[in-house]
């Protein structure tokens, strides 16, 4: 793999680029929002990520306004709830979360789970198709779907002539979904990974402190690192300046083979939800 820094990319099947560490807002508190982003991108973050879910893009726009860069520097997601599926109603969230943040178009719009049935998933992509011919978003994917959703979706795309850019998953040693890695790797979709640091709950896990010692790095620090070797784009999030800053110091060690080896588990631990399972 090549040396990363925080300002590498990875190009997507649009043919855009997307940085290969992000800045999440998830659960960040709307009177919280703007000033922990403007943070991040000062130290240097140019990716971040909101979803209409989380009810704060229009301060996650204001703090990339606020920031002095160029919009074209700042790589910007949003996602379509799962009160919004179906064609109509994603038309609708899509424009109403472009409105909310007061900006042109987004550099990526996912759908956020796979919920509402084959039509409604069928319906939102293909509006998800339509705002990317149209200018509204420059990439589009899938946050959250089980093999059987994605194999439904490829044979969709043969119909309408979409392609999925980016899958965003809950990944991280103790959820490293190798089916659905497979997956994207063969179709050359970046995966993004969100809650990279297990929402702070395997911090005292042994063989997470073994190698935060060997390395001398935080334990964060060292499952970020594991999310970029994997070749994932982590999305860390935060409010504190100090871990926001060490979040994104992650560009000056390496883990060996054996130490990725150590954090190959094998479980299968979810700390968030997951739609993936759904057989809907």
């Amino acid at each position: 793999m090549a040396p990363l820094n925080i300002q590498s990319t990875y190009k997507m099947n649009s043919g855009y680029e997307i940085p290969v560490l992000g800045f999440g807002v998830y659960q960040t508190p709307p009177e919280e929002t703007e000033k922990a982003v403007l943070n991040a991108l000062q130290v240097g973050y140019k990716h971040v990520d909101s979803a209409k879910y989380y009810r704060n893009e229009h301060e996650c726009a204001q703090a990339i306004r606020a920031s002095g860069l160029k919009r074209s520097d700042v790589f910007y997601t949003t996602k379509v709830p799962t009160n919004a599926m179906g064609y109509q109603q994603t038309k609708e969230a899509i424009d109403s979360s472009l409105k909310t943040a007061n900006l042109e178009y987004a550099d990526l719009i996912l759908i956020h789970a796979p919920y509402g049935g084959r039509e409604a998933r069928e319906g939102s992509w293909r509006a998800l198709v339509e705002a990317q011919k149209e200018g509204k978003t420059r990439s589009i994917g899938v946050s959250n779907y089980g093999v059987h959703h994605l194999d439904e979706l490829e044979e969709y795309n043969k119909n309408i002539g979409g392609k999925i850019d980016v899958g965003q998953y809950e990944l991280h040693p103790w959820l490293a979904r190798p089916d659905i890695v497979e997956w994207f790797q063969k179709r050359n979709v970046v995966i993004e990974a969100y809650s990279p640091l297990v929402q702070a709950q395997k911090m005292n896990d042994p063989l997470l402190k073994k190698l935060s010692e060997k390395h001398n790095k935080t334990p964060a620090q060292v499952l970020l690192r594991w999310s970029l070797q994997k070749g994932f784009v982590p999305l860390p999030k935060s409010v504190t300046d100090k871990r926001i800053e060490e979040n994104a110091a992650i560009f000056d060690f390496e883990l060996s083979p054996e130490d990725m080896q150590t954090l190959s588990t094998g479980e299968y631990c979810p700390v968030c939800w997951d739609p993936t399972v759904s057989k809907d």
